[in-house]
């Protein structure tokens, strides 16, 4: 079955993937990997991913939507 075209309706559904899992360029093969959250931005928060055996960082994302707290202005 291709993507997109099963349950899930359509190319929303790859949207939340998680890596469990990534090619370490300093260990030479795939690890498993942590994710730090980097950023908070107004559109979404920024996320890396580290070797879970090394800590070399592996990758990156970028994930947008509402933000899960609640920013207060001072008037």
């Amino acid at each position: 079955m291709l993507p997109g075209t099963g349950r899930g309706g359509g190319r929303g559904s790859f949207q939340d993937l998680e890596a469990t899992s990534l090619f370490c360029p300093r260990c030479r093969k795939a690890q498993p990997v942590r994710r730090r959250l980097l950023l908070v931005l107004p559109t979404g928060e920024k996320y890396s991913y580290l070797c879970a055996v090394c800590g070399e960082e592996v990758g990156s994302k970028t994930e947008t939507g509402p933000i899960n707290g609640v920013i207060n202005t001072l008037d």
